[in-house]
Formats: structure tokens, C-alpha cells, sequence
């Protein structure tokens, strides 16, 4: 059975002095703990600002103080992946999000495309960019990831474009896309990077409910050097299938999820 995880933002556990100390806790993840009315004795996994994974056993549930019982090895090299995720209808973000994050993704982008129904001004915005970013924590901590994916502000393509100028690989879903798959994509752009897949730095871009654009395509293929694009088969996938799916076997291409 996995430990309870949590995440420190601010609190490097190697700097504490002290073998008993209290953990500097979110509000919300305080509030958790709570929840889960952890005993005495109990043990719980936590990752601090370094990065660090520890072993920790519970000291005072109600002061939130610990004992370090053990630190995990550094883990091993493991590919970033981003994706930039047309913004859609409903939650289907969230779901996107959510899910991704327990496959392994680093990174999250919300696009604003051409056929993007949705349309966000700075105040919906900024409370859709905290609702992802709660909803990304607390997949991270329910799946046991080393760390909480990053969730940036919405982009327009010609931005995304611009950020994967320096990607091992840009993999741009597109329903026209016949002849390339991910596989062939991803191999030709790790070998032509002379990349490990453990080092890689792969964006993947799925449209929003219309898909992509020919021009929005060419536009990715403009500004990134290994951008291509790819089907992901002969099915129509709806944009948070194709969010999902894409990560799912890149990652697997990478080494991950085997």
C-alpha cells in the first residue's frame, strides 16, 4: 500500500537541524492531513522544494511534526514531456489535466486556437489557471509523481510555436496527417537530436474541438526545427482522447509506462 503523499513548496528537509520538526505544509494540504487523521507513528511520503523524496513517520499529527526515516536515491533521468492542450468545452480540460499528470506529463498548456469555441478573458482565466493547478497537485499526490506538473497561462499558437523552437521533438496531432505515426516521428527526431530518450524534451499539440488548422500546423513546423506532424490512426479522436492517448504513447516510445 503507497504512503500518503505531500509536497513541500517551500521546505528543504536536508537544511533541518533538528530530528523531530514540524513540515511547512500548504493550507490545503494541512487541511488534508487532517482529513486523513494520521496517528502517531504513521508514515507518510514527502517531496520538498529540492526535489527530494522522504520517508517520514509522524510525530505529533496535531502539530503536522515528523522524524525522517528514510531518503530515497536520486531518481533516475526521465524525459519532460509538455502538452499543449487546445482549449475545449466543459471540463474536459480538467479531466485532460488529471489524467495526464498520473500518466507522467511535465508540463501543461492551455491553447487558444482558431476553432477554439471557448474563450477565456484575464478574470475566467486566471480562476480556470488555479482550478488546473489544484486539480494537477492533487493527481501528482494521489499518483506518487516526483513532482507537481507545471500548469502555464493560456497560449496562442504562434507563442507555443515559439517555446518548442529548442524541443527534441514537437509532435503536432493532426487529423489530415496520413503517412507519419508518433512512433516514426518521435524515432526519426531522437536520432536526428542524437538524444536519449531519458533527456528528451518532447511537446505534443492537440487541437480543440475542430482540430487544427493547416496553417496552425505549418506554423508549429515554422518555428520548431523537429516539429511534425502526425495521426494518431484512422479514428476521429475527440480533443481530451487525443489529450490523453498522445501523452500516453509518447511516454511509452520514451521508456516510461513499461
Amino acid at each position: 500500500m503507497s504512503l500518503p503523499r505531500f509536497f513541500l513548496p517551500e521546505q528543504v528537509l536536508a537544511r533541518e537541524t533538528e530530528p523531530v520538526f514540524a513540515l511547512a505544509l500548504a493550507p490545503d494540504d494541512a487541511k488534508h492531513a487532517r482529513v486523513l487523521r494520521l496517528q502517531a507513528g504513521e508514515h507518510i511520503a514527502v517531496v520538498d522544494a529540492a526535489a527530494d523524496y522522504f520517508e517520514c513517520e509522524i510525530a505529533d499529527p496535531d502539530a503536522l511534526t515528523v522524524r525522517i526515516c528514510g531518503h530515497a536515491q536520486a531518481p533516475r533521468p526521465r524525459p519532460y514531456v509538455r502538452l499543449f492542450q487546445g482549449l475545449a468545452k466543459g471540463d474536459k480540460l480538467d479531466e485532460v489535466f488529471r489524467h495526464a499528470t498520473e500518466l507522467g506529463v511535465s508540463e501543461f498548456v492551455p491553447l487558444v486556437c482558431v476553432r477554439s469555441v471557448v474563450k477565456l478573458d484575464a478574470k475566467r482565466a486566471g480562476k480556470r489557471l488555479a482550478r488546473w493547478e489544484a486539480i494537477v497537485k492533487s493527481a501528482a499526490m494521489q499518483s506518487g509523481q516526483r513532482r507537481i506538473p507545471q500548469v502555464a497561462s493560456p497560449a496562442t499558437v504562434a507563442e507555443a510555436a515559439r517555446r518548442c523552437a529548442d524541443d527534441t521533438a514537437t509532435l503536432v496531432c493532426w487529423e489530415e496527417e496520413r503517412a507519419t505515426d508518433l512512433h516514426e516521428a518521435l524515432s526519426a527526431a531522437l536520432a536526428e537530436a542524437g538524444c536519449a530518450p531519458q533527456a528528451a524534451r518532447v511537446s505534443i499539440v492537440v487541437g480543440p474541438e475542430g482540430g487544427l488548422t493547416e496553417g496552425e500546423v505549418r506554423t508549429f513546423a515554422e518555428a520548431a526545427p523537429r516539429a511534425r506532424s502526425i495521426t494518431l490512426g484512422t479514428s476521429i479522436l475527440r480533443t481530451e482522447t487525443a489529450g490523453l492517448v498522445a501523452p500516453a504513447l509518447a511516454l511509452y516510445e520514451l521508456g516510461e509506462l513499461r
